[in-house]
């Protein structure tokens, strides 16, 4: 699968500019701040239906207008595949695929698989469980929209649940019958949610130790382990046991919403011991277990975007990430960097036979290189 074309009109800094890319390798060369993650996010977004950056969909229109539109054919298992995403404010957005309006947003994650790699992924690390919860229910809805379907269905119990608390919260009594269909609901649901994301993370943990130990030269020990309330009891037994306090916090305290993935270094958590090039590598390692994931359960090689993935490696950790987006094994490739010097690596390592690179300069293209 790749992408062959793509049209932006009003996206970020970019007023109108198509494109049409090389299969194998596409690079957008320019200064910080001309718009290179700019034009990644919006392949993401027709992969995805949002922005990378969970920007609101208001922010991402181009100043002064009042409106964007994104539109990719796409090369998907021998058939042209054409999305189109459209908002405009005021309205709801618009997902539409061959010219045909999806009724739920849900029903298009999953077609056009993706990774992407950017700085803005330190949050896996530097923030909140919420954070790595997303990142792991991202991964798994890719190829299994029933787990989407239990996630939206969860949320929206959970959600209930939780005015419940505080609809009843000055109440002296409430009859804890009143929470049983809600209860059930969550323990049916987050059982069902708790086992996919365990056997996911049971799954990637050796593929990602694997990219790490290449990458890093063998030297550390890294680790995933599945963080999750779950783990300790049933769940029914844990909800019921944790009725009072819900009560006083007008909140659920128990459950997969409260899930964590714990990220370690040498037994220790990374967030505390990791030099920003051991981070950086724990990341890229991690996205590029992903990429494997996605790959062997539906047998297309995800669209990958690599966003100034090189910066604080030193020398040798570049030299392997190159080998490695080098290789066959991985399909359409995007590269955002300040300068040529890793490209030209990439097409000295792979031959350097279908490429295309993009000067990018203050939202606009002012050249294009290519070889196929």
């Amino acid at each position: 699968m790749f992408i062959r074309e793509l049209s932006v009109l009003n996206y970020k800094n970019f007023g109108e500019v198509t494109f049409s890319f090389s299969k194998k390798l596409n690079c957008f060369i320019g200064n910080n701040g001309v718009g290179k993650t700019n034009l990644l996010d919006a392949i993401y977004y027709l992969s995805f239906c949002k922005s990378y950056f969970n920007n609101p969909d208001s922010q991402n229109i181009h100043h002064s207008e009042d409106f964007f539109a994104l539109q990719g054919k796409y090369a998907l298992k021998g058939v042209v595949e054409e999305i189109h995403c459209g908002y405009k404010n005021g309205q709801k957005k618009k997902i539409r695929r061959n010219k045909k309006e999806y009724e739920r947003f849900s029903d298009h994650i999953g077609l056009l698989p993706l990774v992407m790699i950017s700085p803005a992924d330190s949050v896996l690390i530097q923030g909140g469980s919420e954070e790595r919860r997303r990142f792991m229910d991202s991964v798994i809805s890719q190829y299994d929209r029933t787990y989407l379907d239990w996630l939206v269905r969860y949320n929206r119990v959970l959600l209930q649940r939780n005015i419940l608390l505080k609809n009843y919260a000055n109440q002296p009594a409430i009859d804890p019958d009143i929470f049983a269909i809600w209860d059930e609901q969550l323990v049916q649901l987050g059982q069902k949610i708790h086992s996919k994301r365990d056997s996911f993370l049971q799954e990637l943990l050796p593929v990602f130790q694997k990219y790490y130990t290449l990458i890093s030269g063998g030297n550390e020990v890294v680790s995933l382990e599945y963080g999750s309330q779950l783990n300790e009891g049933d769940f029914a037994v844990q909800l019921k046991d944790s009725f009072a306090k819900d009560r006083i916090v007008q909140f659920t305290t128990t459950g997969v919403h409260k899930d964590d993935l714990e990220l370690k270094l040498d037994g220790y958590p990374i967030k505390r011991l990791g030099s920003q090039g051991q981070n950086k590598t724990y990341l890229i390692a991690l996205k590029f277990a992903q990429f494997d994931f996605i790959r062997s359960l539906n047998g297309i090689k995800p669209i990958l975007l690599l966003d100034d993935i090189f910066d604080k490696l030193d020398g040798e950790r570049v030299e392997e990430i190159v080998k490695l987006v080098s290789d066959d094994h991985f399909g359409q490739i995007f590269i955002t960097d300040t300068n040529r010097e890793h490209l030209d690596g990439i097409l000295r390592e792979a031959g350097g036979d279908d490429f295309r690179i993009f000067i990018v300069d203050k939202g606009s293209i002012s050249n294009i290189i290519e070889k196929q």
